[in-house]
């Protein structure tokens, strides 16, 4: 692990989560060409994923960004050596992608009852 991810597995220790460290995950590109990425860390309980970036201007993670949202998965990008509230940042994360879950699982019940 380098040492950014190092950061956030502390930090995920703090608040007692469960994680996978590079949990594959299967996917299509922009050319919807099948791939599998292994992001940094795989919440399973919360069903979101981590990618650590160590300098967020020298590699593609835009390019990754797009392609996990075109896929549908719950993904963050943090740069703890470049974000000083990168802990914030996950935390909201996590109670935004839950609070969307919720909203839908409320529709879903509406139409059935």
């Amino acid at each position: 692990m380098s040492e950014a991810e190092l950061l956030v597995c502390d930090y995920l220790k703090q608040m007692r989560v469960f994680w996978i460290y590079e949990q594959p995950v299967f996917l299509s590109d922009n050319a919807n060409r099948p791939r599998i990425f292994a992001p940094d860390f795989y919440l399973p309980e919360l069903g979101i994923y981590i990618e650590v970036m160590g300098n967020p201007h020298l590699s593609d993670y835009e390019r990754r960004s797009l392609i996990y949202q075109k896929n549908n998965i719950p993904i963050i990008f943090i740069a703890p050596f470049h974000d000083r509230n990168w802990q914030m940042n996950i935390f909201d994360f996590i109670e935004n992608v839950h609070q969307e879950r919720y909203e839908k699982v409320k529709r879903i019940r509406a139409n059935i009852f």
